[in-house]
């Protein structure tokens, strides 16, 4: 035999409503209108085929039945509640499987890793370094970090960085007696490109640079490639500054202009909307949150 249970929105209108003796109150409450309620409060009043309320001298009151069947319900709300909270503080443990490209897990998140196992640990971070099409989560991933400009359906999406680009290269690529001092001064060297050519040729473009050969140069199918060969002097990549910063801070590769094109794109760490606020993805999302404020304020202070 089925069940034959009342619309779960009308009764939370009604335990509502019943307790404030407000439709007011409990459309603030629920973050609805006042005729919202009233109509799911109708509505309840048609499933149940009798009256729940009555209006006198502008107060709101429960009829005698309204009365019961608040009194019946009220400690099942009160239970799902409990439920919730203690699902929730379950969901506050264990493994959360993080999914982002090669280069981002390799140049910012496993350095830090140890600071969060070290700060949250119930929490097992398990890291997924896959090149994929952003868009949507598989099953097996908690939080992905994406590349691109933050409009994914039914995502929750946190900027972590503003990107830029700018012309990075070996600090030995002085003492080739090629010149370096003049964005033109580029047409001298290799160029190193990632993926395509179409970062240097956007970039070359925008500052107007003349003689460059943006045609020429090798390609790498991976940003952590290109650094690794312009660390070891085989030409001037143009660096994404997040990638870019450590090798950066290390001294093996310098910026020889100061020019910077700030990009369309940037990455930002994504979770399903529904599950940003819960249990270990909130306190995986904060953390991030929290470390990316630092550097930038580490980035202020050094200025």
């Amino acid at each position: 035999m089925s069940r034959r249970l009342p619309p779960l929105n009308s009764l939370k209108a009604f335990e509502a409503a019943a307790r404030h003796l407000s439709f007011t109150k409990a459309a603030d409450e629920l973050f609805v209108t006042q005729a919202a309620v009233s109509h799911q409060i109708k509505s309840l009043e048609s499933f149940l085929g009798m009256k729940l309320f009555l209006r006198k001298n502008r107060t709101l009151l429960l009829t005698e039945e309204g009365q019961g069947y608040y009194l019946d319900i009220k400690d099942i709300f009160s239970s799902l509640q409990d439920a919730t909270q203690r699902l929730l503080a379950r969901g506050a443990k264990g493994a959360i499987t993080v999914a982002l490209p090669p280069s981002f897990a390799i140049q910012w998140l496993v350095p830090r890793i140890n600071k969060f196992s070290a700060e949250h640990p119930d929490i097992d971070v398990r890291i997924k370094a896959v090149d994929f099409d952003e868009g949507h989560l598989t099953d097996d991933v908690d939080v992905a970090v994406y590349y691109g400009k933050g409009r994914w359906g039914g995502l929750h999406a946190d900027k972590l960085h503003t990107e830029y680009l700018t012309p990075i290269c070996s600090p030995m690529l002085f003492q080739s007696g090629k010149p370096l001092e003049e964005l033109d001064d580029l047409r001298h060297h290799t160029l190193l490109h990632d993926a395509s050519r179409e970062a240097w040729k956007n970039w070359i473009r925008h500052f107007n640079v003349l003689g460059v050969n943006v045609n020429q140069g090798p390609v790498f199918s991976h940003s952590m490639l290109v650094l690794q060969a312009a660390a070891l002097g085989q030409g001037i990549a143009l660096g994404h500054s997040v990638l870019a910063r450590p090798e950066i801070q290390a001294g093996r590769l310098i910026c020889p202009f100061d020019e910077k094109l700030i990009t369309k794109n940037a990455y930002y760490l994504v979770c399903h909307e529904s599950q940003a606020e819960l249990g270990k993805i909130a306190t995986f999302r904060q953390w991030v949150i929290n470390q990316v404020q630092e550097e930038q304020q580490d980035d202020v202070i050094d200025q």
